[in-house]
């Protein structure tokens, strides 16, 4: 979209000649902000580089988000909240192997971590990411961790544990599956597919299965 017809759309007057994506300006925003954040770093980035990025003005920007905080939180989000979903579809499919269960969401996790065009899971590496902003993404991660806990309760060597051990089987599983992030960074050519399964498989050694 040319710079003539971006300012005939009050509101968000374009920077530059792009062409048009079909994405929603905000969705525009999130994808610049994913690719710089991965690449420049999350502190080198500056919101004009954003904005110029996505094709717009840096005061438009403002009308779609309140700044880079607001980006980045649903940047984390984005890698959260659709295992977590499909993990309460999971848990309420009582009639499936639990163990079963529990290695499809690892495996459909580590799948979305890894399946993006940008490493998106390695922002949760910022130190600003243990800050107070982003308690949203905090909490849906322990709810999704939570559905990990639920799942390999369920399973056979999991009712066999004892509180203690459950939670430290479900950290143990849970961080090799966000592992894959620094995996990913090693080998960004690797197939994901692969991985996927590997770690699931990995996952439900550690789990007992």
């Amino acid at each position: 979209m040319g710079t003539t017809g971006g300012a005939r759309r009050v509101g968000r007057p374009r920077a530059a000649a792009r062409p048009d994506s079909g994405l929603t300006p905000r969705a525009e925003l999130l994808r610049a902000a994913a690719e710089l954040f991965t690449t420049l770093g999350y502190g080198a980035t500056s919101t004009r580089a954003v904005a110029e990025r996505a094709g717009m003005r840096q005061a438009s920007m403002y009308h779609y988000v309140s700044g880079k905080e607001e980006l980045l939180a649903a940047l984390l989000e984005s890698t959260v909240t659709p295992s977590l979903a499909y993990a309460r579809e999971l848990l309420a499919d009582d009639s499936a192997d639990a163990g079963r269960r529990l290695w499809e969401l690892c495996r459909a996790d580590v799948e979305l971590l890894c399946g993006g065009p940008h490493n998106l899971g390695a922002l949760y590496l910022l130190p600003e990411v243990r800050s107070e902003r982003f308690a949203g993404f905090h909490a849906v991660r322990a709810e999704l961790r939570d559905a990990y806990r639920q799942l390999l309760a369920a399973t056979e060597a999991g009712g066999a544990l004892g509180k203690g051990e459950l939670e430290l089987r479900t950290d143990l599983v849970f961080g090799l599956i966000e592992g894959v992030i620094l995996v990913r960074r090693a080998g960004p050519d690797r197939p994901v597919g692969a991985l996927a399964r590997a770690t699931a498989d990995a996952a439900l050694r550690i789990a007992g299965g």
